[in-house]
């Protein structure tokens, strides 16, 4: 069986080989590749013997980081290897400070997986949330070192847990520890009897926490604001955009904040609020940013802590591409809402069940609750509560974490 994953590894790379023809991401995917284990040769000389981390992309790196942070300081001498499979988490973060050393993670195919071992020799490896790489896995098994996975979340179906998934299902076993988001994940894997399992919650959870506390007052924004409520809305696509324009147009009271989930969209932005006074952050002065309703936000890493500024946050990927980060928006203690397709998100389902959150199909839905809060200030309290007591109730998942990894930290 694992020679048949392996050759469908080999054809899934000849796939993005082919894409990388005529689709940007799959270039960057191959060129970020181009001469990896040469750099590795580089870098590494054996003595490093780093913790190596590894994301599938920007937002699992949200979930490493707080753990990252934790290892260095109780072990401020280790050295952390961050990897990522995909350029989007990549191509953002591989001048972040915080990793020792960062870099994209050969295919998943055995030649390169033991090049790639031999030359980091890692003392522990730590896998985000869904990265299942069988030959990696079979490798770090070999040469018994320990791995562990965070943030993991499972859902009945999915392959591990069907009968033809059952060889997949046993090489999960060969995982150290599973850190796991809720008990549903702890009772799937224990059902293929996996017992080295805890219910640890999700550490975006420390991570946005921690942002918030951080958060200080931003310049450009006082200037924007202007004493006006904000709608600031993180994330966002086509669908979303459109309802916000809506939204915006029968509220002349508010502004708005839009950040797309890709910044290279800002001239879509620009002629999807076209009706409204609107600048983007890399082009507007201080003159233009007051004198504008619709700020489109075109630069990177602002997002988490431009939701603070919000009386509502909108938060995108819910109408099609997949929901965004709401826990970057919840920490603030502000009411968060999104599109109709969340409930493959935890903490979305779980601020919604809660009243803290709310998932909107169009823009006569938002505005509804954007008028109940508006004329109902307790019943807006009462939200901003709730969201603020969510994350608090779940910080802490971080120190679990190193009091069961820390052992195999030399």
């Amino acid at each position: 069986m694992r020679l048949l994953y392996t050759i469908g590894i080999f054809f899934y790379r000849c796939g993005i080989a082919v894409a990388s023809l005529f689709n940007s991401k799959a270039k960057l995917w191959m060129r970020g590749r181009k001469g990896l284990f040469e750099q590795l040769g580089n870098t590494f000389d054996g003595t490093q013997r780093p913790v190596w981390v590894h994301c599938a992309s920007l937002g699992e790196y949200e979930q490493a980081k707080p753990v990252i942070e934790q290892i260095k300081c109780v072990s401020p001498h280790t050295q952390v290897l961050l990897t990522f499979f995909s350029p989007s988490g990549y191509e953002v973060s591989k001048s972040d400070p915080l990793p020792d050393y960062i870099f994209y993670l050969p295919i998943d195919l055995p030649r390169k997986v033991k090049q790639f071992m031999n030359a980091v020799r890692p003392q522990i490896a730590i896998f985000v949330k869904y990265e299942f790489w069988f030959n990696y896995m079979f490798e770090l098994n070999r040469q018994g070192i320990p791995f562990y996975y965070i943030s993991a979340i499972f859902r009945p179906s999915q392959y591990f847990f069907k009968k033809t998934g059952r060889w997949f299902g046993l090489q999960l076993q060969k995982a150290s520890f599973f850190f796991v988001q809720n008990a549903e994940s702890k009772a799937l894997l224990e059902s293929i009897g996996i017992t080295q399992v805890e219910i640890c919650g999700d550490t975006r959870f420390d991570r946005v926490y921690d942002i918030a506390k951080q958060s200080d007052t931003i310049p450009f924004m006082e200037s924007f604001q202007q004493g006006a409520p904000i709608i600031v809305a993180g994330s966002t696509w086509a669908p979303d955009e459109q309802v916000l324009a809506q939204v915006l147009e029968a509220l002349p009271q508010y502004k708005m904040v839009v950040a797309p989930h890709e910044i290279s969209r800002s001239a879509d932005l620009l002629k999807a609020f076209a009706s409204f006074p609107c600048t983007c952050l890399s082009k507007g002065d201080e003159q233009e940013l007051s004198n504008s309703r619709v700020l489109i936000i075109d630069t990177i890493g602002l997002l988490k802590k431009l939701y603070r500024y919000g009386r509502i946050c909108y938060v995108g990927g819910g109408f099609k591409t997949g929901l965004h980060n709401t826990l970057e928006a919840a920490v603030y203690g502000t009411p968060v809402f999104f599109g109709p397709e969340y409930q493959k998100f935890n903490e979305a389902v779980a601020l919604v069940n809660r009243h803290g959150a709310f998932s909107i199909s169009n823009a006569d839905e938002l505005l509804q609750k954007i008028h109940y809060f508006d004329e109902k200030p307790d019943a807006y309290q009462e939200t901003c509560r709730i969201c603020q007591a969510f994350v608090q109730e779940n910080i802490g998942s971080c120190v679990s974490i190193l009091q069961t990894i820390q052992k195999n930290i030399l």
